[in-house]
């Protein structure tokens, strides 16, 4: 069901990427539906919180989030969030970024979900679970609609628990 809802958007961002469009999926209420109650299900009574990535992870966490009666905590960009925040700084394939939370999101001890719309090359999941573990909250999976296996994102995950619905690619 999920594959049939992605769109293909050939040379963005970038000329030779081709940008796999979760927004089909969103507009279809019965698939979109199907792919929150199966993260959902998968993951009720063993967490306390969902974290979800900014930008179209906080669409898919927070939707799981409700559909297991539990908090949502957002994972922004540096910058975005009022208050006061704790963050950690990682690289990309051109340059760096940094992503924060709340700095009291957690008061110690939560069992996280991590939620985004695809794995990709793993470096922005890696670095949302090491800044909820300093945080002194427990990770303890990782979903996402869509994996780009081509981009070995998992490989930035070792020993944690990883879930995808529709794997594109791979070697």
């Amino acid at each position: 069901m999920v594959t049939s809802r992605l769109r293909d958007v050939p040379d963005f961002p970038e000329p030779g990427v081709v940008f796999k469009d979760v927004t089909p999926l969103l507009a279809d209420g019965e698939a979109f539906s199907a792919v929150v109650r199966d993260m959902a299900e998968r993951r009720r009574g063993t967490v306390d919180l969902v974290a979800g990535i900014e930008a179209r992870g906080f669409i898919f966490g927070a939707a799981v989030a409700h559909e297991l009666g539990i908090g949502f905590v957002p994972v922004r960009k540096a910058g975005k969030l009022p208050g006061r925040t704790r963050g950690v700084s990682y690289d990309l394939e051109y340059g760096s970024a940094t992503i924060e939370i709340h700095e009291d999101s957690f008061v110690g001890g939560e069992r996280v979900l991590v939620v985004d719309d695809v794995l990709a090359t793993g470096g922005t999941a890696a670095a949302t679970c090491e800044l909820l573990e300093g945080s002194n909250a427990t990770v303890v999976a990782f979903e996402a609609p869509i994996e780009l296996a081509f981009l070995h994102g998992r490989d930035r995950l070792p020993g944690r628990d990883v879930h995808t619905s529709v794997v594109v690619g791979g070697d």
